[in-house]
């Protein structure tokens, strides 16, 4: 019959059209498959010699204060940084594989889709000429009753054929946009990865410029070195006695210019916040630290924690909030703070440069704040994180520099991190 032959040709259509997509795929796939697994394994790899070089790092923090301690954390950090962006790069190429190979899938998905629909459209267009026509027609036309019963029995197969048919194709479409969705995630991530290699390069400079700048200071010797701690940890300490002095007065002279106080503190070890710093180490932590005990902020505890992932490492917030006031002074640098539930506020200070967000703009924690420095009254590059339930600043009757308060209404800021 000829309604039959059609049939037959328009399903032979369909098995090869799924015949088409079953298998080029995998055949697309094979050819990238490799390459994608040879370049995971060497991210693996030096990811190995990313840790052991920020492992000597960490060990070496906690050594006694010496140059060679410091050129060693230096060149570990230098080390570091170099495989980074050894890594970085390794990704990006698997991310363009990827992104490749999706763009393969999506033009495949879009051939199969059009040659489906042709299908569709075929079956359609017969089992509208079947309903024209009504059964004692169609028992006219056959020539015995098991021909129209066959003729029956085909019509029914149409109609199931047709409704198989667009199921597939509504995977088919539900595949293309799912492929669409990945390539655009992809982008995405190819995106951020550039990002991260340009800022890590940047970084690198900076530890380099660090560790050059430490020895034509020191001129390479120990003695040289020491003199020069104690000469910053005199200036500090200077600092924070008049520190001290300038909160006193701006509180007794009604100076404040911004004040914000927390309407809820939430219990100690209750992890809300995450580290300004995807990798870092401590290397100082909040009150009466060994260094504060030395005198180095003039009797006062530490307001903070202070916290390394090396020079020019993007700082980004402990939480959701807003930027709420930035400035720079002598002590702290290059600082801003940032309002976050509860009106809770964190600060970031000794950043390489000002953060050059607008007071009020919305930050969540993948967004970048600024970048890690050792500007203000600091001995290397780190980021000094502090909270506050109760915040406020002030003008430095002598500068005119941007203060906050030191200690009251701070908290512990490790007591809210993981």
């Amino acid at each position: 019959m000829n309604t039959n032959s059609s049939l037959a040709k328009l399903l032979a259509v369909l098995i090869l059209a799924s015949s088409y997509f079953s298998f080029n795929p995998v055949q697309a796939a094979d050819s990238n498959t490799q390459r994608i697994l040879e370049l995971r394994k060497q991210i693996a790899e030096l990811q190995k010699k990313s840790d052991q070089y920020k492992s000597i790092v960490a060990t070496s923090q906690k050594q006694e204060a010496s140059l060679k301690r410091e050129i060693n954390i230096l060149n570990n950090q230098i080390s570091d940084l170099q495989v980074q962006i050894q890594i970085t790069e390794k990704e990006i190429s698997a991310t363009r594989l990827d992104i490749g190979e999706l763009g393969t899938n999506i033009v495949r998905h879009e051939d199969v889709i059009t040659d489906k629909k042709a299908v569709v459209a075929n079956l359609i267009t017969l089992l509208y000429q079947r309903d024209q026509e009504n059964e004692i027609a169609m028992l006219l036309k056959n020539n015995s009753l098991s021909d129209f019963f066959n003729d029956l029995e085909a019509t029914k197969n149409l109609n199931s054929d047709l409704l198989a048919s667009i199921t597939v194709l509504k995977t088919e479409k539900e595949a293309l946009e799912k492929n669409k969705a990945e390539l655009e995630g992809k982008k995405q991530e190819l995106e951020s990865l550039s990002q991260s290699a340009k800022i890590k390069a940047a970084s690198l400079n900076n530890t380099k410029y660090s560790k050059d700048d430490l020895l034509q200071k020191t001129k390479g010797k120990e003695e040289l070195y020491q003199k020069m701690l104690e000469g910053v940890e005199a200036d500090q300490d200077r600092f924070f006695a008049e520190l001290r002095q300038l909160e006193n007065n701006a509180i007794a002279n009604n100076e404040i210019i911004l004040h914000v106080t927390a309407n809820y503190v939430p219990p100690r070890n209750t992890n809300i916040f995450k580290y300004p710093h995807e990798k870092y180490r401590l290397t100082q932590g909040y009150g009466y630290t060994a260094f504060a005990k030395r005198g180095a902020y003039n009797g006062n505890p530490h307001n903070g924690a202070d916290i390394a992932g090396g020079c020019g490492t993007p700082i980004t917030p402990i939480g959701d909030g807003e930027i709420l006031v930035s400035g720079t002074n002598g002590g702290y640098g290059n600082w801003v703070a940032v309002r976050h539930q509860y009106n809770l506020v964190s600060i970031y200070a000794h950043m390489r440069a000002p953060s050059g967000l607008n007071n009020g703009t919305k930050v969540t924690t993948r967004d970048v704040i600024g970048f890690e420095g050792t500007t203000g009254n600091s001995t290397g590059c780190h980021v000094h994180l502090g909270l506050y339930k109760d915040f406020f600043t002030y003008p430095s009757s002598k500068t005119g520099e941007l203060y906050f308060n030191y200690f009251q209404g701070s908290l512990n800021p490790l007591d809210y991190l993981p």
